[in-house]
């Protein structure tokens, strides 16, 4: 018998469509705010390649320092209020900069500041959210339908991806930065509110052991685990090989490719291109291929697009760069979607967030491979920076084509948590 109150398994339900804008509402945020930073402190405070080099690693750092201590709250804390209260704080730190601007009061050192908070809270999204997701199945997200919804999460930061940085570029250009500083706050704010709406479980159970033991039990999980050590080591070298390429690109495509600013914008709004058109597809796709088909597209296309890439050292095409980058964002989102349903169905619930935090340490990478592409940059070149890169594309593949990961027929059952440690059942 149809019972008229169980959700649609054609349509995700209201309640999750609630956190989905939330999540749009925040990623928005965090890519106009990433976006408004460097160009301020280079446009308006004056600073040079050092300091605003010191300021990327502003921005970055949190998710180094926080996102493990932060994925044990969320196992004990509800994670809707965690969720909600980080963008509050995201949303004051952002107002706070647009405030000290306007009364011509910000100087590098407080938005470095801000900046670092302002970030905190992407990180909590980033860590919570993934693990709030399966808390929800099956009272609002049927357990079928768990790849779609997180496909509709990877969609909505994707977009904002493509177009958050766009929007603060061109709201910087046509009415100044406080604009963009205080968009990017409202969109926090408005996060925050759209949470509210949202069923959040408390966790399994209360937990009392030592802080340390928490995340211990946590990355032991990962890194003891057969198909989640090897997704983290992927993630974890595509991370630093994409961010050396980031690092080069835009000096040179400047001088080797012959760009300008717009064309170098084209070409880097390729990438964004491409996550949002594997974000759209990742459903369907999830659907026909093998999970472990899925799983593996990404590392490909990661090396087919820093080959594309490296082959302008040889033929300076733009079109090749325009290729390369649209591959490097398509098929990693793939990557993003199925592994992130993997990680969900094989974790028990009260392990999630830490394990999601785990993954977020991966992030650690970026300013990893951003200072290993200056070093070489200064040693070698820029075209030793996307060999390196390339090389490090060709290792990510050789590592997840050693997982079981990729031999998975389908995804794995979410009630199975045995399998845990026995991925053959999946096969």
């Amino acid at each position: 018998m149809h019972c008229p109150l169980a959700p649609s398994i054609d349509r995700l339900p209201a309640g999750f469509n609630r956190l989905a804008g939330s999540n749009l509402a925040a990623q928005s945020a965090e890519q106009i705010a990433l976006a408004a930073m460097p160009m301020v402190a280079v446009l308006t405070l004056h600073a040079d390649a050092s300091t605003a080099s010191w300021l990327q690693v502003a921005l970055t750092l949190p998710f180094v320092l926080f996102a493990i201590p932060i994925g044990m709250l969320a196992d004990r804390w509800p994670k809707r209020t965690l969720m909600a209260g980080a963008e509050a704080a995201r949303a004051a730190a952002l107002f706070v900069v647009a405030g000290l601007l306007v009364t011509g009061h910000l100087n590098l050192a407080a938005l470095g500041v801000l900046g670092f908070v302002a970030v905190c809270g992407t990180v909590v999204f980033s860590v919570a959210a993934p693990a709030l997701v399966p808390a929800l199945v099956p009272a609002l997200v049927p357990a079928a339908m768990l790849s779609r919804a997180n496909g509709r999460i990877e969609l909505a930061r994707t977009v904002a991806f493509a177009c958050g940085p766009a929007i603060g570029g061109a709201l910087i250009g046509w009415t100044g930065a406080m604009a963009a500083f205080v968009l990017a706050a409202a969109l926090s704010a408005a996060a925050a509110a759209l949470l509210a709406g949202v069923a959040s479980p408390l966790p399994a159970r209360r937990r009392t052991a030592h802080a340390l033991r928490d995340i211990a039990e946590g990355a032991r999980f990962v890194f003891q685990h057969p198909l989640l050590r090897p997704v983290f080591a992927t993630q974890f070298i595509f991370t630093a090989a994409i961010f050396m390429v980031f690092a080069i690109f835009v000096p040179y495509a400047a001088h080797r490719l012959g760009l300008s600013a717009q064309a170098i914008g084209l070409a880097l709004g390729m990438y964004g291109a491409g996550m949002v058109i594997g974000a759209l597809l990742a459903a369907r796709i999830l659907a026909r291929w093998r999970f472990g088909y899925v799983v593996a597209t990404g590392p490909v296309c990661g090396l087919a697009g820093g080959a594309l890439l490296a082959a302008t050292l040889w033929q300076p095409w733009p079109a090749l760069a325009h290729a390369g980058f649209f591959l490097l964002g398509c098929g990693p989102i793939l990557w993003v979607v199925s592994t992130t349903t993997l990680r969900q169905t094989v974790t028990p619930p009260a392990l999630l967030a830490r394990v999601s935090a785990v993954n977020v340490m991966s992030y650690g990478a970026r300013p990893v491979g951003a200072a290993l592409a200056a070093w070489l940059a200064a040693q070698a070149g820029v075209g030793a920076c996307l060999l390196v890169a390339l090389a490090g594309f060709a290792l990510q593949l050789l590592c997840i084509l050693q997982s079981p990961a990729v031999r998975l027929m389908r995804q794995p059952e979410a009630d199975d948590a045995d399998a845990a440690f026995n991925p053959a059942q999946a096969y």
